[in-house]
């Protein structure tokens, strides 16, 4: 037997143990592991800093750079988004229909955990905490494998949730980091559908369609993040500058930065020239249509690609379009059904909007950067589906839970 099957087997063992746990010893782990990150903070900085210095070594850019770091503020924040699944309501045994048929038969449909779920994650350390606590929660057993540019890190992390593992009287294996990194062994995790119930990568487009095309397991995925923000002509154009700095500037490597302005014609000479200067105070490159171009003096005129980049950069597209129609039509082009934004003062407009796109977040008047679990109140989430399966749009606790029937009754038979 493979050593990555028998780890697996190992992490589905100890998942039936979790699943058999109550609500509050489940959240009382997560308060544990929340803890030991805490006291563990200065050998899990040490480890960030050695995987840092060698990214640095390779020459990666600032974009992978943000994504791997760790730092005190960060550190505590995903301790405390522990602290916040722990506090959540437990979807395990949550009864969603509850109906009693003619011949007297009570039929319930309730959520029950998923078993094992594979986390394939690259760059960001912090998905080795928030995934092991959102699958414990849900009563899950977690398979980790996350990329050679954040090992150091991903081990520091996981030993300490291991620690806390261990001090609760349960098994290690419910939260198995898988050390040996071999293209090979990932392979062959992705075909233990025998074992995992689901697959979940996190990262670059690479990563992902790699896993969707090998994966004889369920994959949830999305693979990349073009995100929109179209100003209506009816906007505050003070409103929507604040919306277009923190969707682009805030945290422009994260998937749910902004990507794409679309910007109504009739305020195009108005609001671009503002928005241009508060962008450019910051940083960032435009690159823009004709349109843009004899508003805006030294953008770089946008192309064909530039609309459907995911850059993950301090880099933005513009267009001026004629009417919302334009705006919802470019759109629909370009789209990775991640998240798009509409600035407006007119309220029909919003819905009409929303009701045109069939993203997985649609917002009216807020920023991009909302589209998040933990934002959204799901806690800390463990990916962004954008795949119409059971889940789509952030995922958090619910979706690591699947609803079978419990049927009760006094002796009934069919025939």
């Amino acid at each position: 037997m493979s050593d990555i099957r028998t780890l697996a087997l190992q992490c589905r063992d100890a998942a039936q143990q979790l699943g058999q746990l109550s609500t509050q010893a489940r959240s009382a782990l997560l308060v544990s592991m929340a803890d030991a990150l805490g006291a563990d903070a200065p050998g899990i900085l040490a480890a960030n800093e050695k995987d840092l210095q060698a990214a640095r070594d390779k020459g990666v850019g600032t974009a992978m750079l943000d994504r791997l770091a760790l730092n005190p503020s960060r550190l505590a924040g995903v301790a405390d988004a522990l602290r916040e699944v722990a506090a959540l309501p437990d979807p395990v045994g949550e009864v969603t229909r509850d109906y009693v048929r003619p011949n007297g038969i009570r039929v319930q449909k309730v959520r029950v955990p998923l078993g094992v779920i594979a986390m394939i994650y690259e760059a960001r350390p912090n998905v080795t905490a928030d995934a092991a606590a959102l699958c414990i929660k849900a009563g899950n057993g977690v398979i980790l494998r996350g990329g050679s540019e954040a090992i150091h890190s991903n081990m520091a992390i996981a030993a300490s949730l291991k620690r806390a593992l261990r001090q609760a009287g349960l098994p290690e294996a419910a939260l198995t980091l898988v050390e040996d990194l071999r293209r090979e062994t990932m392979l062959e995790l992705l075909q233990l559908n025998d074992i995992i119930d689901l697959a979940i990568p996190r990262g670059g487009e690479g990563l992902i369609r790699f896993v969707a095309e090998h994966a004889r397991v369920p994959v949830i995925k999305h693979y990349k993040g073009v995100c929109h923000l179209f100003v209506d002509d009816s906007a505050d154009l003070d409103l929507a500058v604040r919306l277009l700095i923190d969707g682009k500037v805030s945290r422009p490597a994260a998937c749910n930065s902004l990507e794409t302005l679309l910007v109504h014609e009739a305020i195009a000479s108005r609001f671009l020239p503002v928005a241009a200067a508060a962008l450019r105070e910051r940083g960032v490159e435009l690159r823009g249509d004709t349109a843009t171009q004899a508003l805006l003096a030294d953008v770089l005129p946008a192309s064909e690609a530039d609309y459907a980049a995911e850059y993950l950069d301090l880099i933005l597209s513009i267009r001026v379009v004629p009417d919302m129609g334009a705006a919802i039509a470019h759109i629909q082009r370009y789209t990775s059904d991640h998240t798009e934004v509409i600035a407006t003062g007119n309220p029909a407009h919003g819905e009409t909007f929303v009701h045109a796109l069939r993203s997985a977040v649609v917002m009216v008047n807020a920023s991009s950067r909302f589209s998040d679990g933990g934002e959204l109140g799901l806690g800390a989430e463990i990916g962004i589906s954008t795949t119409r399966l059971h889940s789509y749009g952030p995922m958090g606790l619910e979706a690591l839970t699947v609803e079978r029937f419990v049927v009760r009754g006094e002796g009934q038979v069919r025939h």
